[in-house]
């Protein structure tokens, strides 16, 4: 295993768990118990986000811009829909 596939298998386990924390937050039965989820999700999002930046860096998580036409074509899709 080499090391693209470990950052790739920890970005995957870190966005499962800011999954189940996020879950955790909006299914809280007490303020206490939901601040506990935020607190582990934010957390969590900045450990992700660092994680990503890292592999990003090293073109191991490469992206594009979207054309302005594809925004569009997605604004005009879910417009009426909100």
């Amino acid at each position: 295993m080499n090391d693209q596939m470990i950052m790739e298998n920890i970005l995957l386990t870190t966005k499962g768990v800011c999954d189940l924390y996020m879950h955790g937050t909006i299914e809280s039965a007490t303020q206490n118990v939901q601040q506990t989820f935020d607190s582990a999700l934010s957390d969590s999002l900045c450990m992700q986000g660092d994680i990503y930046q890292k592999m990003a860096a090293k073109g191991w998580y490469p992206s594009q811009q979207a054309q302005p036409q594809q925004i569009d074509q997605v604004r005009q899709k879910y417009a009426g829909k909100l």
